[in-house]
């Protein structure tokens, strides 16, 4: 199937496109509230969310709370050196763009023609210091020098799950690796009742890293409904009252976890290895609706 677009009457934008990627089929829907923002689907699942005209306006409920990361890591306007695993429609790198100059950032985007698709249809800012490379996201981690990062985010899904091969802790070896001392590491992890995906990632990156926080709605932690959750990791003391007043004053608060409070929330879940990694669950049908 090749490009297509399609009219939207009334939209502040003029037409959809429609577009055969490597990942399945990608829509580019534009936002009819705001002038040239676009939410980008994949296989109908929600993706990224890009206003054009405003790159540091975040609309995705889980990328606010990253946002709220990049924050936490570096003062607006101090430029920090970040990895994306997961590219999307690159929201996240403009938004670091934009709110913190001459940063220097690496996008690793496994599907080439999705890029592609975002840089004719959503260009990049050509001032911004923004390499985007279309490898695996493992892969693409192993050519980051060492101790290059201050921040590493993990968003990657490829049919709505992660792979297997980015939840265990060889891979989580690959991420300390590449993080400067006292760097961050945040991901993306979705999962449902009774949440055992979750758990054992909380297990996983506990067992590679000395400072743990999660965030997630609060129907999320109690097991009602599937969802995002943010999941932070350090060895230096993370800002956890900021991160949890920032979040709670979001459009849809979140509820942050740490400490024991974390740990028993685990309930004795262990950290994942190579050898035993699966990918993330699917979400059900009715979360896309």
């Amino acid at each position: 199937m090749g490009r297509s677009r399609i009219s939207r009457r009334g939209s502040a934008a003029a037409e959809a496109v429609v577009e055969a990627v490597d990942g399945g089929l990608a829509q580019l829907i534009p936002d009819p509230d705001r002038g040239r923002a676009w939410t980008l689907l994949l296989d109908g699942a929600p993706q990224s969310h890009v206003d054009l005209d405003d790159p540091a306006y975040l609309s995705f409920e889980y990328q606010r709370r990253l946002g709220h990361v990049i924050d936490l890591v570096a003062p607006p306007g101090r430029p920090v050196q970040v990895v994306h695993l997961g590219g999307g429609a690159c929201t996240l790198a403009r938004y670091v763009a934009a709110t913190r100059p001459r940063s220097t950032q690496q996008v690793v985007e496994r599907d080439a023609a999705l890029v592609r698709l975002v840089r004719r249809e959503l260009p990049l800012d050509p001032g911004a210091r923004i390499r985007v490379r279309s490898v695996d996201a493992r892969e693409g981690l192993g050519k980051v020098p060492e101790a290059w990062a201050d921040l590493v985010i993990a968003d990657v899904f490829s049919g709505a799950r992660t792979p297997a091969h980015l939840t265990s802790t060889e891979f989580l070896d690959e991420v300390r690796r590449v993080l400067r001392p006292g760097g961050f590491y945040a991901a993306n992890l979705a999962d449902g009742p009774p949440l055992a995906h979750l758990k054992g990632q909380i297990a996983t990156v506990g067992a590679r890293f000395a400072e743990l926080a999660v965030v997630a709605d609060p129907a999320v932690w109690r097991g009602k409904r599937f969802g995002n959750a943010v999941l932070v990791a350090a060895d230096v003391q993370l800002p956890v009252p900021e991160l949890t007043r920032r979040c709670a004053s979001d459009p849809h608060p979140g509820r942050v976890e740490h400490g024991r409070a974390l740990r028993d929330f685990t309930g004795g879940a262990t950290a994942v290895t190579d050898a035993v990694a699966v990918a993330s669950p699917s979400p059900p049908p009715s979360v896309f609706r």
